[in-house]
């Protein structure tokens, strides 16, 4: 759990750093270094004991597995924060009393289309997550599907981000109720990465 908290803050990192660049967004780090913060100082709860690979995972499927896990985590982190800011953004509006804060913000057009580009990205990261891990699975153990709890909260997470994209490209769900369904997504997207890994016991805690 302490390298992949580590891990999982870095990858948020690396995401932050590109929008940062290409989207010039001031205030984009007041509302991402939080999430960033909190996983490495969890981090240093977790026990440091270095565990060998289980050699019959050890395969070139591992690093590909991980990678598009924790980026697709990441991408929903990101879209948590920038669902934050247009909470925000959108109460100064309302409210009318604009100050120096509402200034620096983006605009509510530009951040809900950052937030569905963030979620399209994490979900599209999440299924080949899924598919790979469901070709390793097979290639090490013989089955596709073991219902392991970390396998079972990532389809539920799957069906929840593939349920948020529904609502918004069908049924039209945009600006405050796509910020706020990316905001109730990563509570998922962090019960599971830590709620299942302490509470429960699967094959995923002993990688």
């Amino acid at each position: 759990m302490h390298e992949a908290a580590s891990f999982f803050s870095w990858c948020v990192l690396v995401l932050f750093f590109y929008h940062e660049f290409r989207y010039k967004m001031g205030m984009l780090s007041s509302f991402v270094m939080p999430i960033i913060f909190v996983l490495m100082f969890s981090s240093a709860f977790f026990s440091r004991e270095i565990k060998t690979l289980n050699p019959v995972l050890d395969s070139h499927w591992f690093e590909i597995h991980v990678i598009m896990a924790f980026m697709g985590d990441a991408a929903f982190a990101m879209a948590f924060g920038i669902g934050t800011m247009y909470l925000l953004q959108e109460r100064y509006v309302k409210s009318r009393h604009l100050g120096d804060l509402f200034r620096k913000l983006p605009s509510l057009q530009s951040l809900d289309e950052i937030n569905f580009r963030l979620i399209v990205l994490g979900f599209s990261l999440l299924s080949l997550a899924i598919i790979t891990g469901i070709i390793w699975a097979h290639s090490a153990w013989g089955s596709y599907w073991r219902w392991d709890p970390k396998e079972v909260w990532s389809l539920i997470t799957w069906l929840i981000y593939a349920l948020v994209l529904h609502l918004r490209v069908t049924v039209g769900w945009r600006g405050k109720k796509a910020a706020m369904l990316s905001i109730i997504g990563f509570a998922i997207v962090i019960f599971a990465f830590f709620g299942i890994g302490l509470l429960q016991k699967g094959r995923h805690v002993f990688l």
